[in-house]
């Protein structure tokens, strides 16, 4: 099984809301070089992490990331 990247990007806060919105669809998700911005912080890294699933969830993936997020059906209401 090839892991393809659907998103990349250099904050680990985002990698991290990304993997989060692609497991709550089931999607197998890991984070290619995670463990690199951990040994540096946990700030912004220099050489990128990758959200990548398996290459047969990968369009599916990508279409969700390129969906509009929905908001809870009680977001807002007070």
């Amino acid at each position: 099984m090839e892991l393809v990247t659907v998103f990349s990007t250099l904050n680990p806060a985002e990698a991290d809301l990304i993997r989060a919105r692609l497991e709550l669809a089931e999607f197998d998700v890991s984070i290619k070089n995670e463990d690199s911005a951990a040994a540096w912080g946990g700030g912004i890294t220099s050489g990128g992490l990758f959200v990548q699933v398996p290459d047969d969830q990968a369009v599916d993936a990508k279409a969700l990331l390129d969906s509009p997020e929905e908001a809870p059906a009680d977001a807002g209401v007070q």
